[in-house]
């Protein structure tokens, strides 16, 4: 197993990677996503990545695709992902964490035998994706927690208010949207945000639009 990598551009990322395609599934970057991994073809994927460079892909399937259920189409926008929490379970799954590196963009699909999904990627467009906090000072914060707080409110949830308090404006927005129970195409809107600020404002309008809807209302964008 490789050991502690700093990436701190597109130039340090691989150019061709792993990609594992998860409904609703949205990692960015320095978020933690736990998985669950059971399938003999991902754990394969697990294998490989444990053995290199331990980067995956996560993405999304695009739901509207026509392609089989084997092959889905994928969005074109993912982020990668360094496996830096490993452990088998002993009944034939294993439970591994990903920390965000970067978003990337697909460029092609590749050929494989490997039973699961590879892709040559760019990291290039997603620059700003290496620098940790940056944009933090254009957030709306009191809009997020405003949004938090009415989306708490209205489905009777409980929350660590003094956490979300202390947590940095990029920590806080990353980690609600990761959170956020919201469907595929809110979660890749949120993904393919080109900053800090636009990801916090697509998350406010998300959550402003489902508790309209939750009210009995009809949403409507402006």
């Amino acid at each position: 197993m490789s050991m502690n990598v700093a990436y701190k551009g597109p130039a340090d990322c691989p150019t061709e990677i792993p990609v594992f395609p998860l409904p609703g599934a949205l990692l960015l970057p320095r978020g933690q996503m736990p998985l669950n991994i059971f399938e003999p073809r991902y754990l394969a994927m697990v294998d490989d990545a444990l053995r290199t460079d331990r980067v995956i892909g996560m993405i999304q399937p695009d739901s509207d695709s026509r392609e089989t259920p084997l092959a889905p189409k994928l969005f074109r926008v993912g982020c990668a992902g360094r496996v830096t929490q490993f452990a088998e379970t002993g009944d034939g799954r294993y439970l591994i964490s990903l920390t965000g590196i970067a978003r990337f963009r697909i460029e092609e699909e590749v050929s494989t035998a490997t039973g699961y999904r590879r892709c040559k990627v760019t990291f290039a467009p997603f620059e700003s994706d290496f620098h940790a906090r940056a944009g933090e000072d254009a957030v709306d914060r009191a809009g997020v927690l405003k949004a938090l707080r009415d989306f708490v409110e209205a489905n009777d949830l409980k929350v660590d208010w003094a956490g979300i308090e202390e947590a940095p404006n990029e920590a806080l927005v990353n980690a609600l949207c990761m959170m956020s129970p919201f469907g595929p195409r809110e979660k890749q809107a949120m993904l393919e945000a080109p900053d800090l600020k636009t990801r916090a404002e697509v998350l406010i309008a998300v959550t402003e639009m489902e508790l309209v809807r939750g009210a009995g209302g009809e949403p409507t964008l402006q």
